[in-house]
């Protein structure tokens, strides 16, 4: 399958350069779209929403800390973004909606390797919440 749109699951850590590197691989492959998700799912569901900063570049949903970290991985990308979309509450609630109105077919997402991770997985409930196919990339723990 050719993938025309690629979508990142990302978190605030520097783990997810790892699946940004991996989108950006496969774009090339397939001359694909790559937009980056970030769900902020701290504080539940403040802003239903969510907002593009590739398209709002003013907009700051979360604070100008972690606004900044999400910026990071734009340049980290080294690689076109189509849409970088931020909001928060629980991001395999909010896939569907977003991966059908964006035209997304591939969803890329990591997987720690860790004692937590194998009690709770969160990448189970995106898996079952995805109308696409998903790369799930394993995640080395420190």
């Amino acid at each position: 399958m050719k993938y025309k749109h690629i979508l990142v699951a990302l978190e605030l850590s520097e783990e997810s350069n790892v699946l940004i590197d991996r989108a950006v691989f496969l774009a090339k492959q397939f001359n694909a779209d790559v937009s980056f998700i970030h769900i902020d799912g701290t504080h539940g569901e403040i802003y239903p929403e969510l907002v593009d900063i590739q398209a709002q570049p003013d907009e700051n949903p979360l604070g100008e800390p972690k606004m900044d970290q999400l910026r990071a991985f734009v340049v980290q990308a080294n690689h076109p973004v189509k849409h970088f979309l931020i909001g928060t509450g629980d991001l395999s609630e909010k896939l569907k909606g977003t991966i059908e109105e964006n035209g997304v077919e591939l969803l890329i997402c990591g997987h720690h390797h860790d004692f937590w991770s194998k009690i709770v997985s969160y990448s189970k409930h995106l898996i079952n919440n995805s109308p696409v196919d998903i790369l799930v990339v394993p995640i080395k723990s420190n």
